[in-house]
């Protein structure tokens, strides 16, 4: 991971950001303190598109081409 993500390192320190990888396991715990921390309004999801159930493919290929900035989210219903 430290390879992979060397150039953005090198933007963050130039810009003078902290950046880190953070990695999650979904279970229990870690699902409920996110949950807070959204409702508690620390932390903001950052939503760039909400596609239907029927556009998945987009959806991929939006995230693949590197051009999201934030979530894409995929509606189920």
């Amino acid at each position: 991971m430290r390879l992979l993500s060397a150039a953005i390192r090198r933007r963050a320190k130039a810009r003078g950001v902290d950046y880190a990888f953070l990695f999650m396991k979904a279970n229990g715990h870690q699902l409920r303190e996110t949950a807070r921390l959204v409702e508690s309004g620390a932390i903001h999801p950052v939503l760039v598109r909400v596609l239907p159930f029927e556009s998945t493919n987009e959806a991929l290929a939006y995230v693949e081409a590197g051009r999201a900035k934030g979530k894409v989210v995929v509606q189920l219903r």
